[in-house]
């Protein structure tokens, strides 16, 4: 799963029958600290509630074809969830060092 901010919106006016229903997003994968990476995709979104503005998780490839059960769509990217918080912890510091029990 990556991370991407949902930018845009397609109309479609032909779509394969399995898509019928389904919404279609314009996303912008996101690295950790949410800064593009990538050019843009169109994404189909498996929740029907992603909206513009929105970080959300998505797949990609075989993953996004079976995202929904007993269903499978013609699709390269698909939206999974929508992102609720993001929290980093910081790694690059390294912790200090307790002092020793024999130092006076």
């Amino acid at each position: 799963m990556d991370l991407a901010k949902v930018i845009g919106t397609v109309v479609a006016t032909r779509k394969d029958p399995s898509l019928e229903g389904s919404r279609l997003l314009i996303v912008q994968p996101l690295d950790e600290k949410q800064n593009p990476i990538s050019e843009p995709l169109v994404a189909v979104d498996t929740l029907n509630d992603a909206g513009v503005g929105e970080i959300v998780y998505i797949v990609t490839g075989g993953d996004a074809v079976s995202v929904t059960p007993g269903k499978r769509m013609p699709v390269d990217v698909a939206i999974v969830g929508i992102v609720d918080s993001i929290s980093l912890i910081d790694t690059s510091s390294t912790p200090a060092k307790a002092p020793s029990e024999t130092e006076s």
